[in-house]
């Protein structure tokens, strides 16, 4: 099931008690016993009687599998401990003789004697409707009577009177059975009588309740014969609601002279799933009855869950394969030319001590991307590990804004005996190698960021350096300065990163367990001003350079603390590798180094960055393939663009003012 409707279920089961005296307030003010003081005093519930029904709608029309449906429904109802359940037709597939009917009628009681409470038939027109030779003239009716029970029929329970009538009399003058024909939708004098002394028999009761096939409030091709017994139920005084099935789908038609009308959907009947949520899906209703009210709610078949089904080891088990990641092989790689031709393989460990049935689908929001087969499907044992292979393949294209890598789309069952229990769907990234040529020339452009989704992301792997000295810089100008904001960072209780906090800047590194942060005690940036950041750690002391000068410092000692998020040019990063704090401005260039590149008070500001044998990243942003930025190091540690991002040529020079 999907797209499920979830409705709060108010239910109460039997005679609430409590303890304190009811008083003339809406609510009894409740007396427990505490060691605590507390000014709250605790509401009581209210002292009335009540008990909850549940109501199925129709079993046939569809698929033979429907028995499962209405299989899994039962098992359901069971832990709603219901009084009772009722039907509003339409029971077995019919349409047949008594040699095919029969057994039709043996599996639907064999299923329905799983209730742990009685259930109460009516009849639909699959049940009493005959297709073949030699029909009777009352077609399955004496069948029906004989095995489900009479066509209709009334019964009290606690504070409620039920009635069930009968749809599919025949046409007195023709005796054509047909629920599409007015004449053939015609309530019977007989019947008429019988509702009458039943409804009667009901006059003491809170609520009566109606249960029929046909909607035929509806009217249409029901025709207008229902006025005759609305007219009926209303004199009655105390009929609280109708329900039918039939038209295969949840529909509530409103109050009428105090009678809320309601049509079911189906349990395991034909069902088109037009939209789950407005109905079309199959769902039982579940009824609480009190003194003054009826309260409703259907539950989608296959979304009860067993409280006493879900022990500890079984939600520990989805925990795990929730957070389960494919171990993949080699890298895709991508040449110049925008080809790739290749296997991709990656394995799958199992961690629970249940079998798991995994499908892993291949894609890319890039369509240009082909891979064989399309699908994988692998059953693997408790603990065991499975190698999943597919062929992927690119032809030499352009790398452009529609340009994307593959994913790794899973879905994983957890099986437990008879159950299974789905962990919803994630995706995996596949490890791609772009081989983008260098920019077109140094300091020819400038990244344009909008500081709302706008942000440029390398991947860690590219730029994991070794414990040791690093230099992180960027050349920048922003557009507001207000709040925190990440310029250059992955740090997130842990790592590095460069930031402002109301323009005051900020080098962050972690070392021996907590953050050194080196910052000017006066200093902020101001908007729309060109600027120079570095900041350096050599193993002893942090700094924090701007345009040159040295502003700030902390020192401190230990190893680093290292995470594998990714860095994040334009914002900081969470602990899920999404940019946020995002900056709002234009960055020049970025350059990261395994190195301390500055030392002292001051140093001469470089006319560019270049790339030597300790450069672990250097992006220009002077071009960029798609969404692919690309680095100027031997790491080819290039850029993803998150958001839209752009290029823009810059002005004549780049210089900071004084």
């Amino acid at each position: 099931m999907q797209n499920h409707l979830f409705v709060r279920i108010s239910c109460l089961i039997g005679t609430l008690l409590c303890a304190g005296q009811v008083t003339g307030t809406a609510f009894a003010r409740q007396a427990v016993t505490t060691t605590r003081t507390s000014d709250i005093e605790l509401n009581a519930p209210q002292e009335e009687e009540g008990f909850v029904f549940v109501v199925y709608g129709d079993r046939t029309g569809g698929s033979a599998n429907g028995v499962t449906v209405l299989q899994q429904a039962v098992t359901e109802t069971n832990l709603f401990d219901p009084d009772l359940v009722m039907t509003v037709g339409d029971l077995i597939q019919g349409y047949n003789t008594t040699s095919e009917w029969m057994p039709q009628m043996q599996q639907y009681k064999a299923i329905m004697s799983g209730l742990e409470c009685p259930w109460y038939p009516v009849a639909g027109n699959h049940d009493v409707y005959w297709r073949g030779p030699d029909k009777p003239e009352q077609e399955h009716e004496t069948n029906y009577e004989q095995h489900f029970g009479p066509l209709w029929y009334d019964f009290t329970h606690k504070n409620a009177h039920f009635i069930v009538l009968y749809t599919d009399e025949a046409d007195p003058k023709t005796g054509i059975r047909n629920f599409g024909r007015p004449a053939s939708q015609r309530m019977s004098e007989e019947q008429i009588e019988f509702l009458e002394a039943a409804l009667e028999r009901g006059s003491d009761s809170d609520h009566v309740l109606v249960f029929l096939h046909h909607p035929r409030w509806l009217k249409g091709g029901y025709g207008d014969d229902w006025e005759k017994v609305h007219a009926v139920l209303k004199n009655a005084g105390n009929v609280s609601a109708c329900f039918a099935g039939h038209i295969h789908q949840m529909r509530y038609d409103g109050r009428r002279d105090g009678i809320e009308y309601v049509s079911l959907a189906t349990v395991g009947g034909h069902q088109n799933f037009f939209a789950p949520k407005a109905g079309w899906d199959d769902e039982f209703h579940v009824i609480t009855v009190r003194p003054d009210a009826l309260e409703m709610a259907a539950i989608p078949v296959g979304e009860t869950l067993d409280v006493r089904g879900i022990t500890g080891d079984i939600s520990q088990d989805a925990r795990a394969l929730a957070k389960l990641r494919p171990l993949f092989g080699d890298s895709i790689m991508v040449g110049e030319e925008g080809g790739s031709d290749q296997r991709l393989s990656f394995s799958l460990k199992n961690p629970t001590d249940r079998t798991i049935l995994v499908t892993a689908v291949p894609r890319s929001d890039d369509a240009r991307w082909q891979f064989k087969p399309t699908s994988m499907h692998q059953r693997i044992g408790p603990g065991g590990t499975a190698v999943l292979t597919t062929k992927v393949r690119r032809d030499p294209l352009v790398i452009d804004d529609f340009f994307s890598s593959p994913e790794i789309e899973l879905k994983i069952g957890l099986l437990d005996g008879g159950r299974a229990f789905d962990i919803p769907m994630s995706k995996h990234s596949v490890e791609t190698e772009v081989m983008l040529p260098p920019s077109a020339g140094p300091n020819n452009g400038r990244l344009i960021l909008d500081g709302y989704d706008d942000a440029i992301v390398i991947p860690h792997d590219k730029i994991d350096f070794k414990e040791g000295p690093f230099t992180l810089e960027v050349r920048l100008k922003a557009r507001t300065l207000t709040g925190s904001r990440g310029f250059v960072t992955k740090a997130e209780q842990s790592e590095y990163g460069l930031f402002a906090t109301d323009g005051v800047p900020e080098f962050w590194v972690m070392t021996g367990g907590k953050y050194l942060v080196a910052r000017p005690d006066s200093m902020t940036l101001q908007s729309n001003k060109e600027y120079h950041l570095a900041g350096v750690w050599d193993g002893e002391e942090a700094r924090l350079y701007v345009n040159g000068e040295l502003v700030g410092r902390a020192a401190g000692e230990g190893p680093r603390r290292r995470n594998e998020l990714p860095l994040v040019i334009g914002g900081d990063v969470d602990a899920e590798g999404t940019p946020t704090r995002l900056f709002s401005g234009e960055i020049n260039d970025v350059r990261l180094s395994n190195i301390a590149r500055y030392q002292g008070d001051q140093f001469e500001m470089p006319a560019r960055f270049t790339a030597d044998a300790e450069t672990v990243a250097l992006l220009e942003f002077g071009i960029s393939y798609g969404r692919l930025h690309p680095d100027e190091s031997r790491n080819k540690a290039h850029g993803s663009a998150s958001g839209d991002p752009r290029i823009e040529s810059p002005p004549t020079s780049w210089m900071v003012e004084d």
